[in-house]
C-alpha cells in the first residue's frame, strides 16, 4: 500500500478542454445540495415553526446578532452578513463532509491512474483562493458604499504630508497581504490536518488516528469561523478607518 500525497487535486475527466478535478465535483455536488436544501427550507417556512425551524432561525440570528457586535452597526451588517454567513456554512459543510467513513475506498480510474473520487474542498488552493478574492473584494465594496468612493481612495493615496502618503501606501500593500493571509490560514490548516490524518491511519491504522481525527474535526469547524470572523473584522475595519479619517 502507497501513501499518496499531492498538493494538487487529482483530474477525473475533461469537459471539452476544462479539466474536471476531484475537489471540483466534489463542490459541484455541495453546491447543489446546498442550493436545493436552501430552497426547500424556504419553501417549507411556517408561521407555526416546528423544531428545525426554530433550531435555523435561533442560529441565523444568533450569527446576525454576533456579526452585529463585531461590527458595530446594522447597516454594515445588513449589506455582509448574507454573504459572509453563506461563505461560513457552505466551508463548514464542505469541511464536515470529509469525515464520511469510505471516501477514501471510492476510487476512480483515470489516464494517469487510480485517483480518489472525493477529496476536501478546502484542500484545493485555487477554490479557496478565489472564496478569499471574494471576502477581499466585498470588503472594499461595503467599504467605498460606506464611505464614498473618493474617501475611501484618499485613504490609500493621502497627499496632506509624506507620512500619510507613506501610512496610505502601507494600507494598500496591508489590503492585498488580505488574500495571502485569509487563504494561507484557511488552506494550510484544513490540508495540514489531511494530510496529518492520511499519515496517521498509514502508519498506525488501529486507534493510534482516532485523537487525530478528533483534532481534524475540530478544525473544520473553527477554521470557518475563523474566516468568517475575519472578513467581518475587515469590512469592519476598512469602513471605520475610513470614517475617522475623514471626520
Amino acid at each position: 500500500m502507497n501513501l499518496d500525497i499531492s498538493l494538487a487535486p487529482n483530474i477525473l475527466f475533461n469537459i471539452g478542454s476544462f479539466p474536471v478535478s476531484n475537489t471540483l465535483l466534489w463542490s459541484w455536488l455541495v453546491f447543489a445540495f446546498l442550493m436545493v436544501g436552501a430552497i426547500i427550507f424556504k419553501y417549507s417556512l411556517k408561521m407555526r415553526p416546528g423544531k428545525f425551524q426554530n433550531i435555523a432561525e435561533m442560529l441565523i440570528g444568533g450569527s446576525y446578532d454576533f456579526a452585529e457586535s463585531l461590527m458595530g452597526s446594522k447597516k454594515k451588517t445588513d449589506r455582509a452578513f448574507p454573504l459572509v454567513f453563506t461563505m461560513f456554512f457552505f466551508i463548514l459543510f464542505a469541511n464536515l463532509l470529509t469525515f464520511i467513513p469510505g471516501q477514501s475506498a471510492v476510487t476512480i480510474q483515470t489516464a494517469g491512474g487510480v485517483v480518489p473520487l472525493f477529496r476536501a474542498i478546502i484542500s484545493d488552493y485555487s477554490l479557496v483562493f478565489v472564496m478569499t478574492m471574494i471576502s477581499v473584494i466585498v470588503t472594499q465594496i461595503v467599504a467605498i458604499a460606506s464611505v464614498g468612493p473618493l474617501r475611501y481612495v484618499g485613504k490609500f493615496f493621502n497627499f496632506t504630508s509624506p507620512l500619510n502618503f507613506f501610512l496610505g501606501l502601507m494600507d494598500l500593500v496591508g489590503e492585498v497581504a488580505k488574500v495571502m493571509s485569509l487563504s494561507f490560514r484557511l488552506f494550510g490548516n484544513i490540508f495540514a490536518g489531511e494530510v496529518l490524518g492520511a499519515v496517521m491511519l498509514f502508519l498506525f491504522p488501529f486507534f493510534l488516528p482516532l485523537p487525530f481525527a478528533f483534532l481534524g474535526l475540530l478544525t473544520a469547524v473553527v477554521q470557518p469561523f475563523v474566516f468568517a470572523v475575519l472578513t467581518l473584522v475587515f469590512i469592519s475595519m476598512a469602513t471605520t478607518t475610513n470614517e475617522e479619517a475623514t471626520a
